[in-house]
């Protein structure tokens, strides 16, 4: 996104308009942003009631009692997708900028996506408004030499995989590990369910993500690998996981004729703890695949021609897929990113399908990673720390 600029305006009161009540600024980009700004605003209130709360986000923040200026989740993009949308893009962060000067926040929270946020964040900056990052952006598998921006523009960094606390406070950053908001409100224990019985019994789960562009490029992918493993084990069940009714109905609309899928609406750990074996986007939702200890093989499809002008040139990590960065080797089949026919897809699919024992060792390799992102708290550390900021 090409760079917004704005001037450092005169110091203005540090006190909020509203009679002392303290006023939280969040923005988030994508729908799993807002669910955690929402956490995090419900976590904030139970601290102050007082408090008032205005940012960028959808319709769990709004239910949690954000007032938005904007929807930006119905927008949400990844990677190369963002360059379509510049132009809006640049309106929202204008909009965002007036709303610092016409209604000053105690405090701005940006939720990952740098893409936008590293401009809320400047704009905050201009103003002399104290910022926090929460969910760390991934400069350690990309872009590296944008730290010294993150430096100027962070207060105070929030992490949320183990390893980013060391990495970013040896660079010089005021971070702390706050445990992941994924897991911290996810019930302990293992899938019992971890072995496939029979071919009957088999429970397969397709987790095509959230976003527009993630339904168009892996949905019909996602079904071929279905019908392969449909031909190999007739009687399994496919149950698809959608973040919405409208996101359901558009999966529905693109069903491969005489492939049968039940739909689950947002439950994707759920959904995984009671499957066998899970296709799914790349993204948050493979985390909770690995804490319900399922099986899965990761998607995300790119265009040719981008990957190799720019992504591979930025990737700076030999793994993409969380659970295998956490592992620090491939833990499960990642096709990141995959260009052509999803028949190597199918064909890993079916082979780990056809051997229980690796389906086992993949089990427990994924709840040993995952166990310990559940054990802080997340939103509840981040309200803390985002209380002390205020003094």
């Amino acid at each position: 996104m090409r760079a917004a600029r704005y001037s450092t305006l005169p110091m203005m009161s540090e006190k909020p308009l509203d009679g002392g009540k303290p006023h939280f600024f969040l923005s988030a980009a994508e729908p799993s942003a807002d669910v955690h700004c929402a956490r995090l605003v419900e976590a904030l209130r139970r601290l102050h009631p007082e408090a008032r709360f205005s940012g960028l986000g959808g319709p769990e923040m709004a239910q949690a009692g954000c007032r938005l200026i904007a929807d930006t989740t119905a927008r949400a993009a990844m990677t190369y997708n963002v360059l379509g949308q510049l132009g809006w893009y640049h309106k929202l962060i204008k909009k965002a900028a007036q709303s610092f000067r016409a209604d000053r926040p105690n405090l701005v929270i940006v939720c990952d996506s740098p893409a936008l946020n590293f401009h809320i964040a400047r704009a905050a900056k201009g103003l002399r408004i104290k910022t926090l990052f929460y969910v760390a952006p991934q400069l350690w598998a990309w872009a590296p030499w944008r730290l010294h921006k993150l430096r100027r523009l962070c207060d105070k960094l929030c992490c949320i995989l183990p390893f980013e606390e060391e990495w970013f406070g040896s660079r010089g950053m005021d971070v702390t590990y706050v445990g992941n908001p994924l897991l911290a409100e996810l019930p302990t224990g293992e899938n019992g369910e971890s072995e496939i019985e029979n071919e009957a019994g088999l429970r397969v789960a397709l987790m095509p993500g959230s976003r527009k562009a993630e339904i168009d490029t892996l949905w019909g992918p996602m079904q071929e690998v279905a019908e392969r493993i449909k031909e190999k084990f007739p009687g399994v069940k496919f149950t698809a996981v959608a973040v919405s009714e409208e996101r359901a109905s558009v999966l529905k609309s693109r069903q491969v004729k005489g492939l049968e899928i039940e739909y689950s609406i947002s439950s994707v750990y759920e959904t995984a703890r009671g499957s066998d074996f899970t296709l799914v986007a790349s993204g948050s939702a493979t985390l909770q695949v690995a804490a319900a200890g399922c099986p899965m093989v990761i998607m995300y499809q790119s265009s040719r021609v981008l990957w190799h002008l720019v992504g591979r040139w930025l990737v700076r990590i030999p793994y993409l897929a969380l659970p295998n960065i956490l592992a620090g080797k491939e833990l499960v089949p990642e096709f990141m990113p995959y260009f052509r026919s999803a028949e190597p897809i199918a064909e890993a699919a079916v082979g780990l399908l056809s051997d229980k024992g690796r389906l086992e060792e993949m089990r427990k390799g994924l709840l040993a990673v995952t166990r310990p992102l559940g054990a802080r708290n997340a939103p509840v550390m981040t309200a803390e720390i985002a209380s002390s900021m205020l003094r």
